[in-house]
């Protein structure tokens, strides 16, 4: 169905919903039932001048009339490899909330812990993660989550011999992921 096709049929469901009869909106918006109901069949071309007065009435927009091409919902990134980590991106690459399914092989070297503007949110889905937190050091396990703002300094580790698999969020400052050194 052609998106202007769907126009009638929104406005119709809007109506209805609101329990009201065509004659109902057709008063409140000034103009005929028959105008109404040769609209919501698409037998009648809808126009700024008729849609402006219904959609108010009705308290919506008229954006919700029209249907927006909905993209594929699937991610499409590319898994890297980067520092003894598997990222596995599960956010397009512009959305303001980056996901991201990090897996931390044996004998990754968390390095000096690092400091970015954000929040960080993350879950241990597999394994043992030992998360260096300003002067704090906790380990998670498997269902334990963790959340910290990212400008104090922190690090991630394996603890023992086996992989750990983590989910981690950054909210859309985090995301930018500029990071530095703590010492920077």
């Amino acid at each position: 169905m052609d998106a202007l096709e769907q126009v009638g049929a929104r406005l119709r469901a809007a109506r209805q919903a609101r329990g009201w009869t065509l004659d109902d909106l057709a008063g409140r918006a000034r103009m005929s039932a028959s105008t109404l109901s040769r609209l919501e069949s698409g037998k009648r071309q809808a126009s700024l001048e008729l849609l402006l007065p219904l959609t108010t009435e009705l308290g919506i927009r008229i954006d919700d009339l029209v249907t927006r091409e909905q993209p594929d919902p699937r991610v499409r990134r590319a898994v890297t490899h980067r520092d003894g980590m598997v990222l596995a991106p599960l956010s397009r690459e512009r959305s303001k909330v980056q996901a991201l399914k990090v897996t931390y092989l044996p004998g990754h070297a968390c390095g000096e812990p690092r400091v970015h503007e954000g929040y960080e949110w993350l879950y241990v889905l597999s394994g043992r993660l030992r998360l260096v937190l300003g002067d704090r050091e906790v380990v998670l396990t498997r269902g334990e989550a963790a959340e910290f703002d990212t400008s104090v300094p922190h690090a991630m580790t394996v603890v023992g011999a086996r992989p750990v698999e983590v989910l981690s969020i950054f909210d859309e400052t985090g995301a930018r992921m500029q990071t530095h050194t703590a010492e920077a």
